[in-house]
């Protein structure tokens, strides 16, 4: 089972991206094959509905997009709000991307749990016609801290994302076309 994870940071530490590190060890274990698109590394151009971009790094993530049977969008919350890198990002993909596919939303906020840029994000999937994931993962303040070997130091935190990702596997298993 083929997931790709957008890690929409445009931050070299940023916790959303320590935490989809996390989120695709522990789906390994699952016996998932994951590709992590982290867009701090993987420059995506600004999306211009009049502008076809041949760039590579678009089209690497489009057809990661293209080929997984799950996606996992991870975000920091900005003004209660995705990332700009993440918006921008799925503004160039759409339907052939994201039809039928089970799709988790994931967020690191710095203050209060990042709840506004997980509807947010749903409200995109819905619109993409992906199939939202009932959970969601969300950290917030102490709880985005990791330990050396990159796990959440919050044995709490640990607990919720397992619990919140065998739900996700079972999803995709059953909606994987």
């Amino acid at each position: 089972m083929k997931i790709a994870i957008l890690a929409g940071s445009n931050r070299k530490q940023a916790t959303s991206t320590q935490l989809c590190r996390y989120i695709g060890s522990v789906l390994e274990t699952k016996e998932c094959e994951v590709t992590l698109l982290d867009l701090n590394e993987l420059q995506i151009p600004f999306y211009s509905p009049d502008i076809e971009s041949d760039n590579k790094n678009l089209q690497y993530m489009k057809e990661t997009l293209k080929a997984a049977d799950g996606i996992v969008l991870a975000t920091p919350e900005y003004h209660g709000a995705p990332s700009g890198v993440l918006k921008n990002a799925l503004d160039h993909v759409g339907f052939d991307h994201f039809d039928g596919k089970v799709v988790l939303s994931v967020s690191s906020s710095g203050g209060a749990v990042g709840i506004s840029s997980l509807q947010q994000l749903q409200t995109i999937v819905r619109n993409v016609h992906g199939i939202n994931c009932p959970e969601w993962i969300s950290i917030s303040g102490e709880q985005r801290t990791f330990t050396a070997d990159g796990a959440p130091a919050d044995q709490k935190t640990k607990d919720r994302a397992e619990r919140t990702l065998n739900y996700f596997v079972g999803m995709v298993k059953t909606f994987r076309k």
